[in-house]
């Protein structure tokens, strides 16, 4: 009785020591810490309230997502494997991540939009998406990570920079600006890209109209500030620039200007300035009626420009 008894005893030590070993091996998981440092040499001026960084791993699967409350980064548990790493900031109103599984399609994503009112479309664009102009965007990626396991001190450094243009317009010697029916300019600019295609870095090949805002000075001239992705490389659609006034007895006019030279032509593609003379605003017939809000129709002009 007292072997039987002891080999019982033997046998439940090697039990609870085989299960020591499983458990130890769980803890130590093949995952490492990793420091992610956002690097704004590229834009000093930027501060975004969040960040964003997806790792896709060589692997092919799904990619983890990491979110940061700050602009500089901060400690992550990852586990080990080879990855393509990708950042942006995450504080957009008007910009959309899509199709996130993988790397080459992930895709910065305009936003549908609306004109102010209803207008005459220029060209043959009544059919395009409109969307909303882009808030800032940067983003940066590399191509080739490696986290080891359990390796203490490893880092991952990304920089990044401006993903959207910059674009602005300005119209010297226009006519009539005091006319203008107040808060009633604004523009649309068509055959713009509709998102960027973050892993490429590539404006996306779908086109949009992209309505914004214009301002005047009340005496010769009206300018316009916003943001773009650019137009696809592989575009040859004209792009027109249309804008919209209505003065204040109620007549409405849209002028039209072929710019794509313009901005096919800009020095530098990621600050574009779109420079043009003259908008032929007519001064209004006092009737005596004085404002006319049943007037509907709007009187299209097409402005040729010299390059």
């Amino acid at each position: 009785m007292k072997t039987f008894y002891g080999l019982i005893f033997i046998i439940i030590i090697c039990l609870l020591t085989a299960c020591e070993h499983k458990e130890l091996c769980f803890v130590h998981a093949h995952t490492a810490e990793l420091q992610v440092i956002f690097d704004w040499k590229y834009a000093p001026e930027a501060h975004p309230a969040s960040m964003r960084l997806y790792l896709f791993p060589e692997t092919g699967k799904e990619p983890p997502i990491y979110e940061f409350g700050n602009r500089t980064g901060g400690k992550i548990t990852v586990p080990a494997g080879r990855y393509r790493a990708l950042c942006m900031n995450n504080d957009t109103e008007f910009i959309i991540i899509r199709n996130t599984d993988h790397y080459e399609s992930i895709e910065a994503y305009l936003a549908d939009g609306v004109f102010p009112r209803p207008v005459p479309r220029a060209g043959s664009t009544g059919g395009q998406q409109v969307k909303s102009t882009p808030d800032m965007l940067w983003s940066d990626h590399i191509e080739e990570v490696e986290v080891v396991a359990s390796a203490e001190g490893q880092t991952l450094t990304l920089y990044p920079k401006a993903i959207v243009r910059h674009y602005t317009v300005e119209i010297r010697n226009v006519e009539n600006l005091k006319y203008l029916t107040e808060g009633e300019l604004f523009g649309s600019l068509t055959d713009m890209s509709d998102g960027f295609m973050l892993g490429t870095n590539q404006p996306a090949e779908e086109l949009a109209t992209l309505p914004f805002d214009m301002t005047s000075d009340g005496k010769s001239t009206v300018n316009a500030d916003f943001y773009t992705f650019g137009y696809p490389a592989t575009s040859t659609n004209t792009q027109y620039l249309t804008v919209y006034a209505i003065l204040n007895d109620g007549k409405k006019y849209s002028f039209t200007y072929d710019v794509t030279e313009k901005i096919h032509n800009a020095p530098d593609p990621a600050n574009v300035h779109i420079l043009l003379d003259g908008l032929p605003l007519p001064k209004p017939i006092d009737n005596g009626g004085g404002f006319n809000p049943d007037v509907d129709e709007w009187s299209t002009v097409e402005i040729s420009i010299s390059m």
